[in-house]
């Protein structure tokens, strides 16, 4: 969902003026300045956000790495990185936007990813086991109803909406970026649409590879890169450097384990993950953010924005499955209007 197969690059990626002054149902008003949102929350010995955080599993404790950028009471967006197996780098360009609107964000590398514990097994690689993860980053990052907006991308995406699914009540508002809802209908996609606006010659050869199960010949990455990776994961060429350098630090064997080793297709644990039919019980406001050159089917993700009760859909008409970058003006703007209007107390946000 999020890697280019082992390659170290892509697959599934000044404060102005005051914001977020009007009042909600839930918590009092609150205004956010520069001032206020660069001042630190942190005593004694300063380290710029960073709270690592023990979590406790079936199999033993073990620390995850967060950084908070902002501060902000009423406006708290945790982000949840793709692959399964990248790292928070590749959302970076967040810095550039959120800031300028008091939003609040905070930097997280789930288990076995980036500046995290790698427990190196493979039976932690479990979405249920991920949930609760995040569950316990929640509230060791006192984060609640009042505040907490949860941002998925990707294989994030899934983490999220599996979240939502058993703690929504923790939620003020949740943001499934560049997703589908069901794992069988994104293998169809790559299948039946992306597979088929290749030229005939390069999908074959591609299947042979793909047959053999010879996934480390060069010659495979060679065909991806040009003939899909640059139409649907990141249409810049080269990508934006923290895209490069999150990927290059994938954790392949979670990946593996809970994607598979091919992007055409779906073959490991997340393989019958699919909840379509469960996405009306979910009633905290939730923004579907697609690209029309995903990787995922953006008719899809539109069609999760109607089937939640207070759902808004964001596809971006130039991006691809990184549209915070090919298509960032786009994607950002629908964000942070997004954000802001749940936080005015709006539960269908219109675009």
């Amino acid at each position: 969902m999020l890697k280019k197969l082992f390659a170290p690059a892509l697959l599934l990626a000044g404060l102005g003026t005051a914001a977020c002054t009007q009042q909600t149902q839930d918590a009092p008003a609150a205004t956010t300045t520069p001032a206020t949102y660069f001042q630190s929350q942190e005593t004694g010995v300063q380290d710029g956000g960073v709270q690592v955080i023990p979590i406790t599993t079936p199999k033993g404790k073990f620390n995850v790495w967060t950084k908070r950028v902002g501060n902000n009471p009423r406006i708290k967006v945790l982000l949840l990185n793709g692959g399964p197996g990248a790292t928070h780098e590749y959302f970076e360009c967040m810095e550039s936007f959120l800031p300028q609107e008091g939003i609040e964000f905070i930097y997280y590398d789930q288990l076995g990813c980036g500046n995290s514990d790698n427990p190196k097994d493979t039976a932690m690689w479990s979405l249920p086991r991920y949930v609760e993860e995040v569950e316990q980053v929640r509230q060791a990052l006192k984060l609640d109803k009042n505040n907490f907006y949860l941002l998925g991308h990707s294989w994030g995406g899934i983490l999220a909406a599996e979240y939502a699914f058993k703690y929504q009540q923790n939620l003020k508002g949740l943001i499934i970026s560049n997703m589908m809802m069901s794992c069988p209908d994104y293998g169809r996609y790559a299948d039946e649409v992306l597979a088929k606006q290749m030229k005939p010659e390069v999908l074959a050869e591609i299947r042979q590879i793909e047959a053999r199960k010879d996934f480390s010949n060069p010659r495979y990455m060679q065909l991806l890169e040009p003939n899909f990776y640059a139409q649907h994961l990141c249409r810049i060429v080269p990508n934006p450097e923290p895209v490069t350098r999150s990927m290059s630090k994938m954790n392949s064997s979670l990946y593996v384990t809970m994607q598979g080793p091919s992007e055409f297709g779906i073959s490991g644990k997340l393989t019958t993950w699919d909840r379509v039919a469960d996405l009306s019980q979910l009633s905290v406001p939730v923004l579907s953010i697609g690209g029309k050159h995903d990787t995922m089917d953006p008719e899809h993700m539109r069609m999760v924005a109607q089937k939640v009760q207070h759902g808004t859909a964001l596809i971006c008409p130039e991006g691809s499955h990184m549209s915070m970058y090919d298509d960032q003006q786009t994607y950002m703007a629908g964000l942070t209007k997004f954000i802001l209007a749940v936080d005015k107390g709006e539960k269908k946000v219109a675009l």
